[in-house]
This record gives structure tokens, sequence and C-alpha cells, in this order.
């Protein structure tokens, strides 16, 4: 039991890693993501085109080959772009790849509520702000609250990669003791660890889901 124990306490310290840039990624890319939805959606022609080419480059591309492209290759641009701290160039490659999916998601929640409510709302006398802060974005979130779940739940599981430019995280913490031990042990405590934080975002996100449904 000591050994079992002594195996999780040195994955749980590689789990800070993957904790760190989940939330991390999250904080930044939800609003980000909002604001991308927003401008996809009503912002002028150049800037949807922009985005377009955004969210076509980071949805369209695998999210392992953007990091190495951020870690290893924009110093061969500019020395000027070296990030010396794989933590910091991970989490930037996270925020950029996911904000580009919280981009969709949000656009196809917003496009998905019917016009009327737009046209209601302009004859209460609502500016577009305030129709989309208490019409539209209420609305949008009940709708896309499966969706984004799914989303966190992915990235959680994709920390992983983040391995191949030597963080040590979850996955590569239990690999180290199983390497090291040829014992498959800490790929099951991993496997639990795992499990237990998805577990959580799913129960959370099926409160927000639960809170925010309408009962017909």
């Amino acid at each position: 039991m000591e050994g079992i124990f002594g195996y999780f306490l040195y994955i749980m310290r590689g789990s800070g890693t993957t904790l760190a840039l989940t939330f991390g990624t999250f904080l930044f890319s939800v609003p980000l993501g909002i604001l991308g939805a927003v401008g996809k959606v009503s912002g002028g022609k150049v800037l949807r085109y922009i985005l377009t080419f955004y969210t076509w480059l980071f949805r369209g591309t695998p999210l392992l080959l953007q990091v190495f492209f951020v870690y290893y290759g924009l110093p061969f641009i500019s020395p000027a772009l070296t990030i010396n701290s794989a933590f910091i160039a991970a989490l930037l490659t996270f925020i950029l790849n996911y904000t580009a999916y919280f981009i969709e998601i949000f656009r196809g929640g917003i496009e998905s509520i019917d016009t009327g409510q737009y046209e209601a709302s302009k004859a209460l006398g609502l500016n577009y702000r305030q129709t989309m802060m208490h019409i539209i974005f209420p609305q949008t979130i009940r709708r896309i609250v499966p969706t984004t779940s799914s989303e966190t739940v992915n990235l959680v599981k994709d920390t992983a990669l983040v391995a191949v430019i030597g963080l040590s995280e979850l996955s590569r913490s239990a690999k180290e003791i199983v390497t090291r031990e040829a014992i498959i042990t800490p790929f099951i405590i991993a496997a639990i660890i795992y499990l237990a934080l998805n577990s959580v975002i799913m129960y959370v996100f099926r409160r927000i889901e639960e809170k925010n449904k309408i009962y017909g």
C-alpha cells in the first residue's frame, strides 16, 4: 500500500500541470470565444474573414503540431519570438486552439436563436448590446452547455500532449513510474484521476444545465 500511495502522490504532483493548463485555457479561451463569436455574427466583413481563417487554421491542424510550432518553430522565425518556458508555450497554444473551438460553439448557439427574438427586442426599444446581454446570451448559454462540457473534458485529456515538450503532467508522471518500476499500476491510478477530474467537470456542467433549464 505504501508503494501505491507513493505512486499516487508522485502522479498527483504531475496533475498540477494538467489542472493549471485546463483552468488557464478555459479562463481565457471562453471569453475570447464569446468575443470571437460575436465578431463572426455581427462584425464587419474583414473581421469575419479574419476570424473565419483563424478558426479554420486552428481547428484544421493537430494540436500537437501547434504545440511543436509555438515552442520549437517560432524561434526560427525570429529569436524575439522564443518562449523559454514550456508551460507558457503550452498554455498559449491551448488558448489559441480552444478559442477557435469556442468561437464556433458560441457562434452556433447565437445563430440558433430565432430571429423573432431580435425583432421583439427591437420593438421593446432595446439596443444591440442590451439584446445580446439580456435576451440572446442567456438562451445561448442554455443551448451550448452540453457542447462546452464535452469540449472541456477533451481539454483535460489533451493536456497529455504537453509531455512532448518536456512538461511533467499527469500521464507523463505515470509513464515515468511504469518505465522505472515495470508495473502497470500507475497507469490505472492516472486513469482514475482523469475519470475523477472529468466527473467533477461533467457534474458542474450538469448542474449549470439543470439550473438554466426551461420547463414547459
